[in-house]
């Protein structure tokens, strides 16, 4: 099983901008679609943005326009840029595989962004 670390949250202003890190191990992580996914206090968890084995991308439309997801198979690496931040982007971040409406992996801790109005 792939695990997961992310990294790279912090705390922001509104309008500002973080780069998030997911390291994998494992050796099938070039064989899975990756999902940014965050969870806001109260909230379920939901999928941000995703990116396919080839490259295709998808994203939330909460999102869509400020946030970039990108993959580096070689390094094992998945990242979000995130510009533009709004208060509401507010949340613990996680990465995973995809899998229908769950996810291949267990859930790593996370990496905590909290923008500020």
């Amino acid at each position: 099983q792939v695990q997961y670390v992310e990294s790279g949250g912090g705390l922001v202003q509104a309008g500002g901008s973080l780069l998030l890190s997911c390291a994998a191990s494992g050796s099938t992580f070039s064989t899975n679609a990756i999902g940014w996914y965050r969870q806001a206090p109260g909230k379920q968890r939901e999928l941000v943005a995703a990116i396919s084995i080839g490259g295709s991308t998808n994203y939330a439309d909460s999102v869509k326009g400020r946030f970039t997801i990108s993959r580096d198979n070689a390094k094992k690496m998945v990242y979000l840029q995130m510009n533009s931040l709004k208060p509401e982007d507010t949340a613990v971040y996680y990465c995973n595989a995809p899998r229908g409406n769950s996810v291949k992996s267990s859930w790593g801790q996370g990496t905590q962004v909290t923008v500020s109005s």
